[in-house]
C-alpha cells in the first residue's frame, strides 16, 4: 500500500526546515575566475555534499529518501584551455532525489571528462539541483559573485561576511561572521578529551554530527574555544542518554521486536547509527511497541 503523503500542515514545516541556511561554518568558498595574474578573482559559496545528505538523514532519517542517477557522455568535443585545443567528451548525470511521502526532482550535472573526478563533480552537481528544487540549499543561488584578493596558493585572503537571510534561525550575524561564539580563544585539552571520549559511545557518525553542528568544526581538537567546547560536551551527553534510552527500550520490546524494526527502517547496526535523527526515529518506534505492550 502506498504511503500517504504528508499533511499540508507537515508539509509547510518540512519545507522550511529544508529551506534554511545551512550552519555557516559548513560553508565554503570557491574561486570561479582569476584576474590580475591570479592576484584577485571572483568567489562564490558552496556546501559539500555531504551537507545535504546530513540534512535529509536529519528530517527524514536514512530510509526515507533515496537517490538514483543515470552517467551518459557526449564524446568528440573540444575545448580551450590556456589558448591549447583539447579533444574530450564531457560526463553528463541525472541524478533523482525522492523523499518518501513528499515527492521527487531530478537534477543534471556536466564536467568535462579529462577534469579529474568528473563524475564525483557532475554527480554533485546534479544532486544539489535535484535538492534546491524541494528547497534544500536554494538560497545559495541568491548569492552575487563578490571580487576578492586571492594570496600566493590562489585563495581568498578574506571571505565575505554572510548575509541574515543567509544565516539559519538561532544563529546571529556576529556569531556567523566570528565575532562572538567562534572567536578563537583559550580551550581546555581536558574537555577536547573529555569529547573524544565520546566516540565509541556514540559512533562515527553521530560524533561527527555533533561536532559539526555544536562544535563548528570536524576534529574535536580544533574546536574555536572552550564554551563552544562545552556546548558539544552537553550535545553528547543527550545523545549518549538517547543510546543508553534506545538499550533499555530495545531489552523492554525484545530482540524480535526490536530487529523487526531495525530492518524495516534499514539500520544494519545500532552502534554506527548515521544519524541523530535515525537515533530519535529508533527510540520513538520502540516507546510506541512497549507502550502497547504495557496496555
Amino acid at each position: 500500500m502506498a504511503a500517504t503523503k504528508f499533511k499540508e500542515t507537515e508539509r509547510e514545516k518540512l519545507f522550511a526546515q529544508l529551506d534554511a541556511p545551512f550552519d555557516p561554518a559548513l560553508i565554503k568558498w570557491r574561486v570561479m575566475r582569476r584576474f590580475d595574474n591570479g592576484r584577485s578573482g571572483v568567489i562564490l559559496p558552496f556546501a559539500d555534499p555531504r551537507v545535504y545528505t546530513d540534512r535529509l538523514n536529519e528530517l527524514f532519517t536514512p530510509s526515507g529518501w533515496t537517490r538514483e542517477y543515470t552517467i551518459s557522455t557526449v564524446p568528440s568535443l573540444c575545448r580551450m584551455e590556456r589558448g591549447k585545443a583539447i579533444v574530450t567528451s564531457k560526463v553528463l548525470v541525472a541524478t533523482a532525489v525522492t523523499i518518501t511521502r513528499l515527492g521527487s526532482h531530478t537534477g543534471t550535472g556536466e564536467e568535462w571528462a579529462d577534469r579529474e573526478n568528473a563524475i564525483t563533480a557532475a554527480d554533485a552537481q546534479a544532486f544539489k539541483r535535484a535538492c534546491s528544487c524541494f528547497g534544500l540549499g536554494r538560497y545559495l543561488y541568491r548569492f552575487g559573485e563578490t571580487r576578492v584578493r586571492l594570496n600566493s596558493r590562489g585563495e581568498p585572503t578574506a571571505i565575505p561576511k554572510l548575509p541574515e537571510w543567509a544565516l539559519p534561525p538561532g544563529i546571529t550575524m556576529a556569531q556567523a561572521n566570528g565575532l562572538a561564539s567562534d572567536t578563537r580563544g583559550p580551550v581546555d585539552q581536558r574537555l577536547t578529551a573529555e569529547i573524544e571520549s565520546f566516540r565509541a559511545t556514540l559512533g562515527a557518525p553521530i560524533f561527527g554530527e555533533i561536532l559539526r553542528r555544536a562544535g563548528h568544526s570536524a576534529d574535536a581538537r580544533t574546536i574555536p574555544n572552550a564554551e563552544r567546547q562545552k556546548q558539544t560536551i552537553e550535545k553528547m551527553q543527550a545523545a549518549a542518554r538517547g543510546f543508553e534510552r534506545l538499550r533499555n527500550l530495545a531489552e523492554m520490546a525484545g530482540d524480535a521486536q526490536f530487529f523487526a524494526i531495525t530492518e524495516r527502517f534499514k539500520i544494519a547496526s545500532v552502534t554506527e547509527l548515521p544519524s541523530l535523527a535515525a537515533l530519535r526515529q529508533l527510540v520513538e518506534e520502540l516507546e510506541s511497541v512497549t507502550n502497547q505492550q504495557v496496555a
